[in-house]
């Protein structure tokens, strides 16, 4: 009963009269003590005159403290501005006291009030010392009360430096946290064994399966600032391997005002794992190339196109118009924009298929640049599904284009993938040839024309990570297609960021890449999501090989046989040298497909073939339509590649 009375109380605040009433209490209890002082410890004074000068002391107190407030403070949250606060009460009382006896002494308004000028200063020492304490006392009875009656778990925060001693002041002085610090964690030697803030630091060699459970730990909260990515991410990475849940301090420049607040240190991403340091770009044109300009974003409600118009939003754009034929995705992007009070834009449920209907928003709005991210993606569905990954891909890239030429639109930028190279599947090869399209009007249009080309992106529609994550809550099994498989990964936000840094740098006829690093093993993917959530693998949960899928590969890949790359002002980013085309004849090609695609007539695969040589199918029924043993050889050499 007391128990679910202190914590059902927790968050109730003492009543402002009634610290003021016990400052009152204590200021009187001081000023007798003085006197006790004064005289050596004894009883030697006229006690009788503390009659006449408490009630005179205690009002010089009660208006010394209503003019400074110092008794509005909450008690449990004393800090040094509360502590200003009293000692500016202090002070003033003191002063007024000495006015008051010095003016007494001239005038004799009151008999028997002279308070001899030292007793007024032990006074105001023992007052200060006396406010002061009582406050931390109570605080600390408060946070000790409150702790011993809440359910507790466990924390080691792993370092012992100036971000772990804000993170164990964030955790402790937060009511509502049921977090107990046991140790600070560090590797520096001469830190271990020392205690900061009665809490002893701990070298990482402690760090067992054996101390974790008989401690009962449940959290180690990494608290580190101005590490390297790379180490940080190898120690987070070995944490994960122990039972307990890994949460991480963000860096000092995202804390509020300053502060760090609990509800800042977030469990561990499985983006914090991945083996390659996040893309910064960092003095960019974008501001300047955006100003005043009409933006049209095709796909604007996907998981690329959305974050692409969230960045636009931030510039000083003349307008922006969004098309998507999802209209839910849609209305809830609308939703989100102007919640954050967004309004110059225009939200259009549409096709961009249907030629007519694109002419009419071109004409209407007049757009100067164009972000083309609306395309059907997922490899499996688009191998059965060929028909309207043409139509969208293809067909529905070369209306943009077309009618992107036809009202002098300046600048297009078209978000293409690494599954464009060398294609193993209808996604991919559709990819590539709206590629080859925007490369052969490149050469006959002012439009400048643009490609972005980037790998897989965290946390984007369909993707493996939002997919691992439901599988988990269901309780597994993980499902992977080949224990070997590995991927590019990047957030949505490089990917968008590269997307308008690309139509910044483009002058025309580009293919801009990014150096992401190392591809990404999905098998050890799926392991490390798994040790995040707590559990264990193959214990708590398995995973389950499935076998490739229509289409797909084993290793993706950024450059074609025949590219090489070039660089830019920045160092992540690369400019693919393609190899070059007979444009007429791929362009005749292109027309061709789409008109064929238009009349379901069932070559569409073989003529894609022709376009596009190096497209050979994997693991599909489109095998057939390629050479005899040429399928192995290529998916063989691919292979050779990334393993050297």
């Amino acid at each position: 009963m007391i128990k679910n009375y202190l914590v059902s109380n927790a968050n109730r605040y003492a009543s402002k009269w009634l610290v003021l009433a016990i400052d009152v209490f204590l200021i009187l209890v001081s000023f007798i003590l003085a006197y006790i002082i004064r005289f050596n410890l004894t009883l030697d004074f006229k006690s009788e005159n503390l009659f006449i000068q408490l009630p005179i002391v205690a009002a010089i107190v009660i208006t010394a403290f209503l003019f400074t407030e110092s008794y509005k403070g909450v008690v449990r949250h004393t800090g040094v501005r509360d502590v200003y606060k009293i000692f500016n009460a202090i002070c003033l009382s003191s002063i007024m006291m000495i006015f008051l006896v010095i003016l007494n002494r001239q005038f004799i308004m009151v008999e028997n009030f002279t308070i001899p000028l030292g007793i007024i200063i032990i006074h105001s020492l023992l007052a200060f010392i006396a406010l002061v304490a009582s406050r931390y006392m109570f605080k600390t009875m408060y946070f000790n009360l409150i702790k011993k009656f809440k359910v507790s778990k466990n924390v080691l925060i792993y370092g012992a430096g100036e971000a772990g001693i804000l993170t164990y002041n964030a955790i402790t002085n937060q009511t509502s946290s049921n977090a107990r610090v046991l140790a600070y964690l560090d590797d520096d030697h001469k830190k271990i064994g020392k205690v900061i803030n009665g809490v002893m630091v701990l070298g990482r060699d402690v760090l067992t399966e054996y101390f974790i459970s008989t401690k009962e730990i449940t959290e180690i909260i990494v608290s580190i600032n101005n590490v390297e990515s790379e180490k940080l991410r190898e120690l987070v990475e070995s944490l994960v391997e122990f039972p307990v849940q890994v949460k991480i301090v963000p860096p000092v420049e995202s804390w509020i005002n300053g502060e760090l607040k609990v509800s800042q240190i977030k469990q561990v991403q499985i983006e914090d794992l991945l083996d390659r340091v996040p893309i910064d770009i960092k003095k960019s044109k974008v501001s300047e190339q955006l100003k005043n300009q009409v933006i049209l974003v095709t796909g604007g409600a996907g998981s690329i196109g959305s974050e692409i118009v969230r960045q636009i939003a931030n510039y000083d754009y003349k307008s922006l118009i969004i098309v998507d034929q999802a209209e839910s995705a849609l209305y809830d992007l609308q939703q989100e924009l102007k919640q954050n009070g967004f309004h110059n834009f225009v939200p259009i449920v549409g096709d961009i298929r249907d030629k007519n209907r694109m002419n009419t928003y071109f004409q209407e709005h007049k757009p100067t640049m164009v972000f083309h991210a609306a395309a059907y993606k997922h490899v499996p569905l688009m191998e059965y599904n060929y028909y309207e990954a043409i139509k969208i891909n293809v067909a529905g890239t070369k209306t943009i284009v077309d009618l992107s030429m036809n009202h002098k639109v300046d600048k297009f930028v078209f978000v293409s993938t690494d599954k464009a190279v060398n294609p193993t599947n209808v996604m991919g090869a559709t990819k590539r040839i709206a590629e080859m399209y925007i490369s052969s009007v490149q050469q006959e249009n002012k439009t400048k024309f643009i490609t972005t080309r980037f790998g897989n992106v965290l946390g984007s529609n369909g993707s493996v990570i939002p997919l691992f994550r439901k599988q988990i809550e269901k309780g597994g099994p993980l499902t992977v297609t080949h224990k070997d498989i590995t991927r590019y990964f990047m957030t949505i936000p490089e990917a968008s960021q590269l997307v308008l840094e690309a139509a910044v740098m483009g002058e025309g006829g580009e293919i801009f890449i990014f150096d992401m690093g190392k591809s990404v093993k999905i098998f050890d993917l799926a392991k490390n999501m798994i040790k995040l959530s707590g559990l264990k693998y193959p214990e708590d949960i398995d995973i389950k090989i499935t076998g490739l899928r229509p289409g797909e590969k084993l290793y993706e890949e950024l450059l074609a046989n025949g590219e090489n790359t070039l660089p830019t002002y920045h160092k992540k980013i690369l400019i693919g040298k393609v190899k070059e085309l007979d444009y007429a004849y791929v362009k005749s090609k292109i027309d061709e497909l789409c008109v064929s695609n238009m009349f379901f007539n069932g070559n569409t695969i073989a003529l894609m073939k022709e376009i596009v040589p190096e497209y050979v199918s994997n693991n599909s029924e489109f095998c057939k339509l390629d050479s005899k043993g040429e399928n192995i050889r290529v998916v063989q050499s691919e292979k050779k590649i990334f393993q050297s």
